[in-house]
């Protein structure tokens, strides 16, 4: 059993690969499809998702959705401020950093009230938001930002499903150990990304 239990930790951190190009946005500009797919084609966005999601399955109670849900919000005020022209210093290393930070609060199971959590995850979401509302192109901002929003969301309900079910697959605390072990893999993933860009 331990041993399914680390392969499943090591899947969730082999995403640690050079980052994709996100799509081309001179086709389709603004397109639901093209702002749902515009964080699956990132690892640095990836990483960071899911890793809300594994966090926020450690936390429990009320953060299973709170956490996630202050990241998807704050995420669409980040994009929101992009297209207003408001300019965001920064903003490829704070993705970076955030995949690393959030993968290892998750590493180390670190305990904090939802609300804490919430503005933790939020604040570095303004960065990745910022970030869609850059690459968007020219046209459709509302279709490309529900697009990017929904993809997010389901991004972390994977971490927090992929939390939950390691939890009771191993029963307690080695379903725990295996989602932190998942946590250190995505933070060692977001310094190679560091390094390697």
């Amino acid at each position: 059993m331990l041993k399914k239990l680390l392969a499943a930790a090591l899947f969730f951190g082999a995403g640690a690969v050079p980052a994709l190009a996100h799509p081309d946005h001179v086709h389709g500009h603004g397109s639901f499809m093209t702002g749902f797919l515009h964080p699956l084609f990132g690892t640095d966005h990836i990483l960071a998702m899911v890793a809300v999601g594994l966090w926020a399955s450690l936390l429990g109670g009320r953060a299973l959705w709170l956490v996630p849900a202050a990241f998807v919000g704050t995420m669409t005020i980040g994009f929101a401020a992009a297209l207003s022209g408001w300019e965001l210093p920064l903003v490829e290393p704070m993705i970076l950093s955030s995949v690393v930070v959030i993968g290892l609060l998750t590493a180390v199971a670190l305990r904090v009230p939802t609300w804490a959590g919430m503005v933790l995850v939020g604040f570095f979401a303004l960065f990745h938001g910022h970030a869609h509302g850059e690459e968007l192109g020219s046209a459709g901002a509302l279709s490309f930002g529900i697009g990017f929003a929904i993809a997010t969301a389901l991004l972390h309900a994977v971490g927090v499903g992929a939390g939950l079910a390691l939890g009771r697959a191993a029963g307690g605390e080695t379903g725990r150990l295996v989602t932190r072990i998942a946590g250190a893999l995505t933070a060692a993933g977001g310094l190679w990304l560091a390094i390697a860009g």
